[in-house]
């Protein structure tokens, strides 16, 4: 068997505590050194996690013999801290979005190209079983052309932590498409294997989240509220991407709407289609023999996703396979991003360079 990956995790908070019990319960890893600003954060998890090496400063981390790093912390820092970390040789997993901006993603992806390390993107959906099945899918051609897509990701209420970090750009970049509208633009084009997108027609809102002490919610993520803090971000958007004349791909995404809950992820092809990521069975829906046919695999749906993408992360470090999630796929949705904001300030469709 071989010797377990050295790692060392930055920003305890919720994310990180994921991961950590991710690869504990791999055990591929042994996490040797921890890293937080909050003093409490970093006695629980040490004792939790059974870490001698705690740090409240990433630069002394990163001085340790790590071999690897998973970059856990606000939005605002993860330029820097990849950067630091590819600096000092260490493989780096880093949490999504990749960072504020596109202009920020460029450069950690020059960085991680010029580097003798590894870049891994935290893309965990990509790792949900039912992902992977359509991804094989499509890899036999089961779909056919591809010519268009569907991502919507709609919470009735649900921003995060109102008043604080998430909804403040100046700290997040962004609202509701950084947070949980990176994952339903990722999904699609890994699925599809189109990594293309030349032009979006979009437009972003803030309905709810300006109007703090009118907010009406049952339960909040990362929260209670605080009414002294910032909102100045987007709870909505929608839009229209084109992937050159080849296909195309319509988004829904909302932290906070007059609307039931939905989610899922479409994909439409000439020979197939396939909705997911609804909490309803697969289905591939075709046609065999002249009548129309629905496919239901059967594989594992219970599987884990953290667990399965911390696995991948070690494999990749060891060199038995590239990254499932590279730092040119996260710019790529960064520049996505980018754009979706260029089209709303301007009202009009907006080219995304290549």
């Amino acid at each position: 068997m071989a010797e377990k990956l050295t790692l060392g995790i930055i920003g305890m908070g919720g994310i990180g505590t994921i991961h950590a019990e991710a690869h504990q319960a791999v055990g591929e890893t042994e996490i040797a050194a921890i890293c937080d600003v909050d003093e409490k954060k970093l006695a629980k998890a040490g004792k939790e996690f059974g870490v001698k090496q705690r740090f409240d400063d990433y630069r002394d981390l990163l001085k340790t013999d790590v071999e690897a790093v998973a970059v856990c912390v606000g939005n605002v820092l993860h330029k820097e801290v990849a950067l630091a970390a590819i600096d000092a040789g260490k493989h780096v997993f880093l949490e999504k979005p990749m960072a504020m901006n596109a202009a920020e993603a460029a450069e950690i992806a020059a960085a991680a190209d010029k580097a003798d390390t590894i870049l891994q993107m935290g893309m965990v959906w990509r790792f949900n079983p039912a992902a992977q099945v359509i991804r094989r899918w499509v890899e036999d051609g089961q779909f056919g052309q591809i010519y268009h897509m569907r991502s919507v990701l709609v919470r009735r209420r649900g921003v995060p932590g109102l008043g604080g970090w998430f909804t403040t750009k100046a700290e997040a970049g962004g609202g509701a498409l950084i947070d949980i509208g990176v994952h339903w633009f990722d999904l699609p084009m890994y699925l599809s294997g189109l990594w293309n997108p030349t032009s979006v027609s979009a437009k972003t809102y803030a309905e709810f989240g300006p109007r703090m002490r009118d907010y009406t919610y049952v339960e909040m993520w990362a929260g209670p509220p605080n009414f002294d803090g910032v909102f100045d971000v987007e709870d909505y958007a929608t839009g229209f991407v084109r992937f050159g004349r080849q296909a195309t791909l319509s988004f829904e995404i909302a932290w906070a709407v007059n609307s039931e809950d939905a989610s899922f992820v479409e994909i439409l092809g000439d020979k197939a289609g396939v909705r997911a990521f609804d909490d309803k069975p697969l289905k591939l829906l075709t046609e065999h023999r002249g009548k129309l046919s629905d496919i239901e695999p059967k594989f594992d749906a219970k599987a884990k996703s953290f667990e399965l993408e911390a696995r991948s992360f070690v494999g990749a470090c060891r060199g038995e396979h590239e990254p499932v999630a590279t730092a040119q796929q996260g710019f790529t949705i960064m520049k996505l991003i980018d754009a979706i904001y260029a089209s709303s300030e301007a009202g009009a469709e907006v080219k995304i360079e290549s």
